[in-house]
């Protein structure tokens, strides 16, 4: 017997920062936090955001409301209301996701979206439930590699740890209030592989105001201390087997999952394309090609698949 239960009523929709409504469901492991967009009529994406990110924050969902799909985003583990019992591991989680979706009564994946530290949950899901998922994407996404360094994983483990990711982000959020572009320019020095002067030049002032409100608003919880112990251990055999066509959206100037990813991503998955975005960090949702990268991923969600 499932039991849902509304957890946060704030906000409208869209990009940006903005808290969007979200449920709480329990599933066999225990409960877990979403974000339900129905459509009558319609498949549904299921999309797994990256770390510091929760179901109540919207960051590159518009091509999948553009395809007129319903859109299912979970809190993964140690994020927003999902604790870290419904499945630590990429694969564990992936199996919870999967029990969500049948509760919900949702029986066609169109794609299965894995962002940033959420690739391995999508590509977990695809390869341990073929029957339900059709296609998988992925964007700036962790793959078949270790990641983060190991000096990247030391200090994110000092400044994102439970105990201290409050106060992290409280003083993020205050840099960026009080100093937007003085802290932009300085949190981007991690997503970038450019000079953080060109990376906020060519953001465009749109961009600039969108990753401002959207970095405002994370948090990371026990998440992505998670993420940091789970995706070390990540090696290339360990890559599951993925059968569906795979859509992988990567920049070569991104500070924060190396391009290295996506090169091995499509190595590893027999089905897959890239396609090479030329933004100018991490957040390729903010590039200058943005809109021809989000009318690749349209095509690609619309694209017939066997059976």
């Amino acid at each position: 017997m499932r039991q849902r239960r509304s957890v946060n009523s704030r906000g409208t929709s869209g990009q940006g920062g903005a808290e969007l409504p979200t449920e709480r469901l329990r599933t066999g492991r225990g409960p877990v936090e979403y974000r339900w967009e129905r459509r009558s009529g319609s498949t549904t994406v299921v999309i797994f955001h990256g770390g510091h990110m929760r179901a109540g924050l919207s960051l590159g969902e518009e091509p999948y409301r553009a395809s007129g799909c319903s859109l299912l985003i979970p809190s993964r583990p140690g994020y927003g209301k999902t604790p870290l019992s419904v499945g630590a591991s990429p694969e564990e989680f992936a199996d919870t996701a999967a029990d969500l979706c049948s509760q919900l009564g949702i029986t066609d994946v169109a794609a299965c979206v894995g962002i940033s530290a959420g690739g391995p949950t999508a590509v977990a899901m695809a390869a341990r439930h073929p029957d339900l998922v059709r296609r998988v994407v992925l964007e700036s996404a962790v793959g078949p590699l270790p990641w983060p360094g190991l000096r990247t994983a030391a200090a994110a483990r000092l400044v994102f740890s439970p105990r201290t990711e409050a106060a992290t982000w409280r003083l993020t959020g205050t840099l960026l209030r009080k100093s937007p572009e003085a802290g932009l320019r300085f949190l981007l020095r991690d997503l970038t592989t450019e000079s953080p002067t060109y990376a906020f030049s060519d953001l465009g002032e749109e961009g600039r105001s969108k990753m401002v409100a959207l970095l405002s608003a994370m948090r990371s919880g026990a998440g992505f201390a998670n993420d940091l112990d789970q995706l070390r251990r990540v090696r290339p055999l360990r890559m599951p087997s993925v059968v569906q066509p795979a859509l992988v959206v990567a920049s070569p100037q991104d500070g924060s999952v190396p391009f290295a990813h996506a090169e091995a991503l499509v190595r590893a998955l027999p089905h897959a394309d890239l396609v090479v975005s030329s933004a100018p960090s991490h957040f390729v949702w903010f590039g200058p090609d943005r809109a021809r990268t989000a009318s690749r991923i349209q095509q690609f969600v619309a694209s017939p698949t066997d059976g």
